[in-house]
C-alpha cells in the first residue's frame, strides 16, 4: 500500500493549493479543481449567509492587514500558475484531435496567431 507521500500529485485545489496528496478528495470542474475541505468551508459560509445579506466585495478588499495580503499572494500566483497549466493542457488535447490554431483562437476570444505565440512552444 501506497503512503499519501509516495503518491503522485495529479491536481491541486483551485481554492487553498493544497494537492491531492494531502486532501481526502479533489473534485475537478472545467478547469478548476476543489478540495473536500474547501468544499465543507464554502458550505459553512453558504449556511452562515443564507439568514442575512453580505455585500458582495472582492475576497482582497475584505483584507486590512498587509501581511495578511502579502501572506496570500504566493497561493494566488501557484493558483494562476495551475490555470495556465490546466489550460495549456486542454489546448494541447484540442491538437492532439485535430483542432486548428484558429478554431482554438476563437474559443478563446483570441486570433490563431495569439493562440500560436501564448500555447504552442514554439518560438
Amino acid at each position: 500500500m501506497t503512503s499519501a507521500a509516495q503518491e503522485a500529485v495529479v491536481a491541486s485545489c483551485s481554492f487553498c493549493g493544497k494537492p491531492n496528496t494531502e486532501v481526502e478528495r479533489i473534485v475537478a470542474g472545467p478547469g478548476v479543481y476543489i478540495c473536500n475541505e474547501c468544499v465543507a468551508l464554502s458550505q459553512q459560509v453558504m449556511d452562515a449567509t443564507t439568514t442575512r445579506s453580505v455585500p458582495q466585495v472582492a475576497p482582497w478588499q475584505q483584507i486590512d492587514d498587509v501581511g495578511a495580503v502579502l501572506e496570500n499572494l504566493p497561493r494566488i500566483a501557484r493558483t494562476g500558475a495551475l490555470v495556465e497549466e490546466t489550460l495549456t493542457g486542454w489546448v494541447r488535447r484540442a491538437r492532439e484531435l485535430g483542432a486548428t490554431w484558429a478554431r482554438i483562437g476563437d474559443a478563446l476570444g483570441m486570433t490563431r496567431q495569439s493562440a500560436w505565440a501564448r500555447f504552442s512552444g514554439e518560438e
